[in-house]
């Protein structure tokens, strides 16, 4: 089980347990996250459940695949540290990660 701490475009920040082997955008969808719409179900399809990286852990999560790079350019406000939270596997290793969510989603 790892912590997930997810910051919205307000400053307020909800933090959740999520089991190892969800991703970040399944554990946002279970705990009712806003902000976090996922219209594709997590098949990295849409840019809908776009997340800021918290510049401590972007090295931990790594870099974005070239198909959700082509993806986050639906994104609304993207930025060096945008990812899909479809794509980021939840593992011990990322207990405390932090991430924020656009004012919007595309």
């Amino acid at each position: 089980m790892a912590k997930i701490h997810f910051v919205d475009h307000k400053g307020e920040t909800r933090t959740v347990e999520v089991e190892n082997g969800a991703t970040v955008m399944e554990a946002a969808i279970r705990n009712s996250i806003p902000g976090i719409e996922a219209e594709c179900g997590g098949a990295c399809a849409c840019a809908t459940c776009h997340v800021y990286v918290d510049e401590a852990w972007r090295e931990k999560v790594g870099s974005p695949t070239p198909m959700e790079e082509d993806m986050l350019d639906f994104g609304f406000d993207v930025r060096p540290n945008s990812r899909l939270s479809c794509q980021i596997k939840v593992s011990d290793e990322l207990d405390g990660l932090v991430v924020g969510t656009p004012e919007r989603q595309a």
